[in-house]
């Protein structure tokens, strides 16, 4: 599969790039896409929660009435769950979310996720922008220019582009990724996926 380089001002350049099959047009695995999203939002979440249980609870553990005879159901102390105040029924304790995936497995979702933004025509090639200083107003006219501006766009680049990086930050909704890092989740979750030019190859490389 092949793509037309665009500039900034979204015309074609007369260069075009490849975009590997076997990566970018394969059968997609949904149920691949779900486990790698899944353990990637796994391991975002920090498993600091922590409710109190009844013996954890500050308070007094003298019986509150007799056991029998009142006409009512039998109670214990005041830190019981049923009272307000008392201890929690299995609540949250910390604990790690994260789990494993296999390294194929996860290349898999990833090829899926491409695919088909591949096959949604949701794949654009940049040409390899040099800002002279970062300038949020340049990524916003380059945003109008190849009809995204509206959409969540992740732009996918081949190596460290300070500049660029930067004048995304600051618009909510462009997110900049080095490819090497690239994630199932990140092209999933994005309308358009933006290939600065030299990224395919890093993609064709590392998943093909």
């Amino acid at each position: 599969m092949e793509l037309a380089v665009l500039n900034a001002q979204g015309k074609e350049t007369g260069r075009k790039v490849v975009l590997n099959d076997a990566v970018f047009g394969v059968e997609a695995n949904d149920h691949a896409i779900y486990l790698d999203v899944k353990q990637y939002l796994a391991d975002q979440r920090q498993g600091t929660h922590k409710a109190k249980q009844r013996n954890e609870v500050a308070g007094s553990t003298r019986k509150l009435k007799r056991q029998k005879g009142t006409g009512g159901a039998r109670c214990g102390s005041i830190k019981s769950p049923l009272f307000p105040g008392g201890g929690r029924v299995f609540g949250p304790v910390p604990r790690d979310y994260s789990f494993k995936l296999n390294k194929k497995l996860k290349q898999l979702a990833r090829r899926s996720a491409l695919s088909y933004k591949a096959q949604a025509g949701a794949i654009i090639a940049l040409e390899n922008l040099q800002l002279e200083a970062p300038k949020t107003k340049s990524v916003v006219a380059m945003q109008s220019a190849l009809n995204v501006a509206t959409k969540k766009v992740l732009v996918v680049l081949p190596e460290t582009n300070v500049n660029l990086q930067l004048s995304c930050r600051n618009i909510p909704n462009v997110k900049t990724i080095l490819a090497q890092n690239l994630n199932t989740y990140e092209v999933m979750n994005a309308s358009s996926v933006v290939l600065v030019e030299g990224a395919e190859n890093v993609l064709n490389v590392m998943l093909a």
